[in-house]
């Protein structure tokens, strides 16, 4: 059985023991679309993370079996002519978790804390020649008593609810289906949990329900001391509206692992802001712990033992 994986410098330097283990497995780094279609021709099995397989890439594949992908989403994938053609396609489900829900709190308590000015004002000096044991100068805020409203209440919704349960916060959602499945919270209309939440925190999914969900119609709604956090996709959210929101003090900040375009252009609004010190940026690295690339790497490969 022979197995590729296209873009495989997305997963870091994890370990791919376990898929060389079930046949002849060939790794590329990344791969461009004339380049994938070329790796692809006597393959039995795919794996990608954010490669485009479209119709000429599976075409290039006459003896492709499965499609493996190593994400929850599967939006990069031609799912309706993969079928056409017989080719069963199988993501990752859950692997993320609790990496995604602590990458939320890192955004969410450097925010609500201060953490870069405090680090800056000791490393810069200024709090040596302070000549004070404190520096008063950045307010910060605790977290319990606060109000978190969460736009999307699946696993990862589920998680980050549960941790800010801990901090004392109160917690509500908005169901991005229509349907409040889950009971332990008050499930709200969009505009509500705009007004009240003070965090406002994405997990949803990228589909027609949430495109865009958020603009600066959305953000007016909200408190001036509030923040986002976006740990979904990137287009969930209009990123003009949010930079010129968090810059205009429409809203405190933000923190924001999600891109409409990953990586980001040198000319995208969040690298051009008037108050930088009001965003925090990542990556799109919440998914990506240790712990929960090494399950990644686990779980795909028994979706290859499972067959076709």
């Amino acid at each position: 059985m022979k197995i590729v994986f296209l873009d495989a410098a997305t997963m870091g330097d994890v370990s791919f023991e376990p898929f060389e283990r079930l046949g002849e497995f060939t790794s590329y780094p990344m791969s461009t679309p004339q380049q994938a279609r070329e790796r692809v021709r006597d393959i039995d099995v795919l794996m990608i993370n954010k490669v485009i397989v479209d119709k000429d890439l599976i075409d290039s594949a006459p003896n492709l079996k499965l499609i493996c992908i190593a994400a929850t989403g599967m939006n990069n994938i031609d799912l309706v002519y993969a079928a056409a053609k017989g080719i069963p396609v199988r993501n990752v489900a859950g692997y993320s978790t609790d990496s995604v829900a602590q990458s939320t709190f890192m955004h969410i308590l450097s925010l609500a804390g201060g953490g870069p000015y405090f680090d800056s004002s000791v490393k810069s000096g200024s709090y040596s020649r302070s000549g004070m044991f404190t520096d008063p100068n950045w307010n910060w805020w605790e977290l319990a008593g606060k109000t978190i409203g969460i736009i999307g209440l699946g696993n990862i919704g589920r998680k980050v609810a549960k941790i800010a349960e801990a901090f004392g916060m109160k917690v509500c959602y908005y169901s991005t289906s229509g349907t409040g499945h889950c009971k332990d919270y008050p499930c709200l209309p969009l505009e509500e949990l705009l007004r009240i939440s003070d965090v406002v925190s994405v997990h949803a999914p990228l589909n027609e329900r949430t495109m865009k969900l958020l603009g600066a119609r959305e953000f007016a709604m909200m408190k001036p001391t509030a923040y986002v956090i976006n740990a979904g996709r990137g287009a969930i959210i209009v990123e003009a509206d949010l930079a010129e929101a968090v810059d205009n003090g429409v809203i405190a900040g933000a923190g924001i692992d999600v891109f409409v375009q990953e990586p980001i252009p040198e000319d995208h609004p969040y690298l051009k802001m008037k108050h930088p010190e009001r965003m925090r940026l990542a990556p799109h690295i919440a998914w990506a712990s240790v712990e929960a690339r090494e399950r990644l790497v686990s779980m795909m490969a028994d979706n290859v033992r499972k067959g076709w």
